[in-house]
């Protein structure tokens, strides 16, 4: 490639991605607003906003809640995911491929219909308005990225070690958790990061299983822009922006140091 077409193509890209993020970055200037409704560009300066949001305690509910939940998809996402990756990969079964599309499923069917779904079985079971449902629903939607992740990083593994391992006396568990494990580590951590993102953000799913007694922070902003809106939405926003931009970071950084493993 020529310095010109390196040139053409980091314009374009550029453009891309200031085409795609300017819309959703215009909120971080509008929650330092002092209007109450959202305008831009803001007049004024003022953290009110957000002085709002951190002593109201609707929104820190719903904020503790999200991170409750992301927390326990992330953590079963990355277990269920790590052991039908390791399954996929290392089985000996010719069922691979079918599990793998089975896995993935939850990627291309929309989220409108498996709310749908979800709703009817967990209205049946009690399990709507629970953190135990939202845990489920969330996994199910989470696990495709783990498998992803680690599928990735076991196939990049030199399966001479586990074999080493096993010659030496290990047995199949020790094996797993001394030499696999370790090594795979990297990618069930970046599948974990984004289980934690997919569950942090999900809307869709939550409108048919929270009910009052439970409110995810995106169903609580879902509800505050149909009812009212003030420029504390803009503030929570940003914050979310933040929030995602960290992990998007963490996960960077995994991959990056998942690779320069493979390659030592």
């Amino acid at each position: 490639m020529t310095k010109t077409s390196r040139t053409v193509l980091w314009i374009f890209c550029s453009l891309v991605a200031a085409f795609v993020a300017l819309p959703v970055l215009i909120v971080v200037p509008i929650s330092f607003g002092e209007t109450r409704l959202l305008q831009f560009p803001p007049q004024g300066f003022s953290l009110q906003w957000y002085e709002n949001f951190f002593t109201s305690p609707q929104w820190l509910r719903a904020t503790g809640n999200s991170l409750l939940i992301g927390a326990l998809v992330a953590l079963t996402s990355a277990v269920i995911g790590t052991l039908v990756s390791f399954a996929i990969v290392r089985g000996r079964s010719k069922g691979g491929p079918a599990v793998t599309g089975l896995m993935t499923l939850p990627l291309v069917v929309p989220n409108v219909i498996f709310g749908t779904a979800l709703y009817g079985i967990f209205l049946q079971l009690g399990l709507t308005g629970t953190v135990l449902g939202f845990v489920i629903a969330h996994t199910v939607l989470a696990v495709p990225y783990v498998v992803v992740n680690v599928t990735s990083s076991l196939r990049r593994l030199d399966s001479r070690l586990e074999i080493a391992s096993a010659s030496l006396g290990a047995t199949p568990l020790k094996t797993f958790a001394r030499v696999t494990l370790p090594l795979i580590l990297p990618g069930a951590l970046a599948g974990g990061l984004f289980a934690f993102m997919i569950s942090f953000d999900e809307v869709v799913v939550a409108l048919f299983l929270g009910g009052a007694g439970l409110e995810t922070l995106p169903l609580k902003m879902w509800s505050s822009v149909q009812f009212q809106i003030d420029a504390t939405i803009a503030a929570v926003s940003t914050l979310l922006i933040a929030v995602t931009t960290l992990i998007v970071l963490l996960y960077a950084w995994l991959q990056a140091f998942l690779r320069r493993k493979a390659t030592q």
